[in-house]
């Protein structure tokens, strides 16, 4: 399959997609600030749950989701892995910090503070962050394709299965003063909080897969047409240089 068929297949469903994640959003949105109820304790503040809490599960998915195309590419070494891999955590980073910065909103108007060290719910999240924003240098000081994208592939493995362990460790700890409305059994919330929570999720997930799709086609376009230059004009288009993103 060349570059131009991945390309097509990317761009293929993007319209109707793109259609349904903005359905989807609007619904997500209309149901956190019209339907779902004032919480009894923290009031309208706690809205932003909708919206922190979906933005960070989905990125620690993707996360791991980053790990799992990591694994496709060193067992198959084909580069629309590293491409999926690269897309999957680049995304996620950019949803962490919209997370971590609704996360520090809640905080201020729950707690008084933006931040509190001693919660381990937001100290492990920035650690989580911390650690994925070492995955674009790394990637950029190896000059080497081929190189950087099994080192890359190795550090989205391990750092991949860091995230579910981590947070087995937070959910394991017995000082929690992060606000809960949700846990493992789905919490105490109405039915009414619960639809507008699991659209919200569904919402932000489209979303991510909506932005990760655009991006893998940008980048194959921005492959094929630098191939095609590199055709056209011989050794006079000079050397690609040294990029963090798959090439």
């Amino acid at each position: 399959m060349t570059a131009t068929d991945r390309m097509s297949t990317h761009v293929r469903h993007l319209r109707g997609l793109t259609v349904v994640t903005a359905l989807m959003i609007t619904a997500g949105l209309a149901l956190t600030f019209f339907y779902a109820p004032l919480d009894a304790e923290q009031g309208f503040v706690q809205k932003i749950f909708y919206i922190h809490v979906p933005l960070a599960i989905v990125s620690l998915v993707g996360f791991c989701l980053g790990g799992v195309y990591g694994i496709g590419y060193l067992r198959t070494g084909k580069r629309v892995w590293d491409m999926r891999s690269y897309c999957a955590i680049h995304m996620s980073l950019i949803f962490s910090v919209a997370g971590l910065l609704a996360g520090s909103i809640w905080a201020k108007a729950s707690w008084g503070h933006w931040w509190v060290w001693s919660d381990p719910t937001l100290v492990s999240y920035l650690i989580v962050i911390l650690l994925y924003c070492t995955y674009q240098p790394m990637r950029f000081s190896i000059e080497d394709p081929e190189r950087q994208a099994r080192y890359a592939a190795v550090f989205s493995i391990v750092a991949g299965a860091f995230v579910p362990i981590n947070f087995i460790i937070v959910n394991l700890s017995s000082e929690y003063l992060h606000p809960r409305v949700l846990n493992l059994e789905g919490g105490a919330m109405p039915g009414s909080m619960k639809l507008a929570f699991y659209t919200s999720l569904i919402a932000v997930a489209l979303l991510f897969a909506t932005l990760m799709k655009y991006e893998m086609a940008a980048k194959e376009l921005r492959i094929e047409t630098r191939r095609l230059r590199r055709r056209l004009l011989g050794d006079d288009a000079g050397p690609l240089g040294r990029t963090a993103s798959p090439s």
